[in-house]
């Protein structure tokens, strides 16, 4: 099965409500890789890969997000870099 990369930035309550964390688990379970992130401007950056049907269902699981979370936009572009090993909380 062929893989895919993408980048997403979601935006929203998204921080201080559990969302890298949680992210970080959906993504552990479902064999993903890559990492999620905080930005500066209160907004949630990941880079996410693996099977095309693993990230579509992880996109569909952050949308909603946590339950404290309220996303009100994500943003899903293709990416031209690898993802690492393993899925991390950057900084």
């Amino acid at each position: 099965m062929a893989e895919i990369c993408v980048r997403v930035r979601v935006t929203g309550r998204v921080q201080g409500v559990w969302f890298r964390g949680w992210t970080k688990d959906h993504a552990g379970r479902l064999g993903l890789r890559g990492w999620v992130r905080n930005e500066a401007d209160g907004s949630v950056t990941a880079l996410i890969g693996g099977s095309e049907p693993a990230v579509d269902e992880l996109l569909a699981a952050m949308h909603r997000g946590p339950e404290a979370a309220r996303v009100t936009s994500m943003k899903v572009e293709p990416a031209d870099e690898a993802p690492p090993d393993g899925f991390s909380i950057t900084r």
